[in-house]
């Protein structure tokens, strides 16, 4: 231990809400200034001691103008904290972590809160300003459907076409599918995400109030016969509602300080980020570029690729742990199965969701407490971002 460390002071989400569900009257800062708000008090610092917010947003037509500014404004955070909005598309809320980190390592900061929100359920229509006539039919496009300039398809017939191209078929898909929402329900019943979760209080559909204390997505009901019924989404081969999340809403931070300065404070430091890497691939390479991220960080701090005691990838789709393991265990099946064992081991997001901007802060704080529980340990969390982004970051637990 060092005093320069940067160690983990807290961490805090809310709930992930379905699409139009429970969270939908909420449009993304004020998600984000809940989280910024909730995960303050558990790190029972002033206000005043921040230094800077960093925050991910996947889908930032949903608040259109610097809406991290917009959460922080929000927030009981002062108005002359500075902030950025960063858009790494599904990375994004790891990369916020990752600059806070260096900021903290570059003494420009001691103490500062960071991860992601998004509403996708608040994700507006987009309407062109420019065509050909002044007066003609009009075609709005849905940003939702993850499509972009440079590729032919939409994201997820891509990844489900890498994943093929892997040797990741349709059935081990939906078996990871299965496991991820089969592992989420064991480790909720033991009161496991209460460490990063906090209640919203949000309204139901007649307006009355209502106390949101659980993820809404996770089905107990989850089949591989369910699934393997479910047609693929967009005309693709593999990729299905059913072993992809759905599109969520939902809020994660962390604060993240110096342990010299936690120290000062009275904060017991619940975890030390080691490392953070940011890799990029080609345009559809998003299934494989967590395990890019990994060997990264691995290959810079001395360690085997495999050398985990926990995983964490965020689950884009099922595609993308299945092929991110294989790649990792360099293509042998049952040393991949070795490493699947250690990834995910409390649910991933084909069961709890996919927030955009949340997912990369909300895995680095489910690996926190995983360690955490086993007494601790080492362990990576990777996530990959639209047309061949991918992060890691490596933490420890003493």
């Amino acid at each position: 231990m060092a005093e320069h460390d940067i160690v983990v002071a807290a961490v805090a989400r809310t709930p992930f809400g379905r699409f139009e569900g429970a969270l939908k009257d909420f449009d993304a800062p004020h998600l984000g200034a809940l989280a910024i708000d909730a995960v303050l008090g558990r790190s029972r610092l002033a206000p005043a001691e921040i230094d800077a917010l960093y925050g991910g947003v996947g889908m930032i037509g949903g608040a259109v103008l610097t809406p991290v500014r917009q959460a922080v404004l929000l927030s009981k955070l002062p108005e002359t904290l500075p902030s950025a909005s960063i858009d790494r598309a599904c990375c994004s809320g790891m990369t916020a972590i990752g600059v806070a980190m260096k900021d903290i390592r570059c003494g420009e900061a001691r103490a500062v809160v960071c991860g992601g929100f998004e509403s996708l359920s608040r994700t507006p229509i987009l309407w062109p300003r420019q065509r050909d006539r002044r007066i003609a039919d009009v075609s709005a496009t849905d940003p939702l459907l993850m499509r972009g300039l440079m590729v032919d398809r939409p994201i997820p017939v891509y990844s489900g076409d890498e994943a093929l191209r892997h040797g990741v078929d349709r059935v081990q898909q939906d078996e990871w599918a299965v496991r991820s929402h089969r592992r989420y329900f064991e480790a909720d019943a033991l009161g496991y995400f209460e460490f990063e979760r906090f209640a919203v209080e949000a309204t139901d559909a007649k307006g009355q109030p209502r106390r949101v204390t659980a993820d809404e997505s996770p089905r107990a009901d989850t089949r591989l016969e369910k699934l393997a019924a479910l047609a693929p989404v967009y005309g693709g081969k593999t990729v299905t509602a059913g072993n992809a999340p759905g599109l969520n809403d939902g809020a994660a931070f962390l604060v993240v300080t110096r342990r010299d300065f936690a120290a000062e404070h009275g904060l017991e430091p619940l975890a030390r980020l080691v490392d953070y890497v940011q890799v990029c691939g080609g345009p559809t390479s998003g299934t494989a570029t967590p395990a890019a991220a990994i060997a990264g960080v691995a290959k810079r701090n001395g360690r085997g690729e495999a050398a985990w005691d926990l995983i964490e990838i965020n689950e884009a789709y099922a595609a993308t742990p299945l092929v991110s393991t294989l790649i990792l265990a360099g293509g042998d099946r049952a040393a991949a199965e070795r490493i699947r064992e250690r990834t995910n081991v409390h649910g991933g997001a084909v069961a709890i969701g996919h927030p955009l901007g949340a997912s990369g802060a909300r895995i680095v704080m489910t690996l926190v407490n995983g360690l955490r529980r086993r007494g601790g340990g080492c362990g990576v969390a990777a996530i990959c971002g639209g047309f061949g982004q991918g992060d890691a970051v490596m933490v420890e637990v003493a």
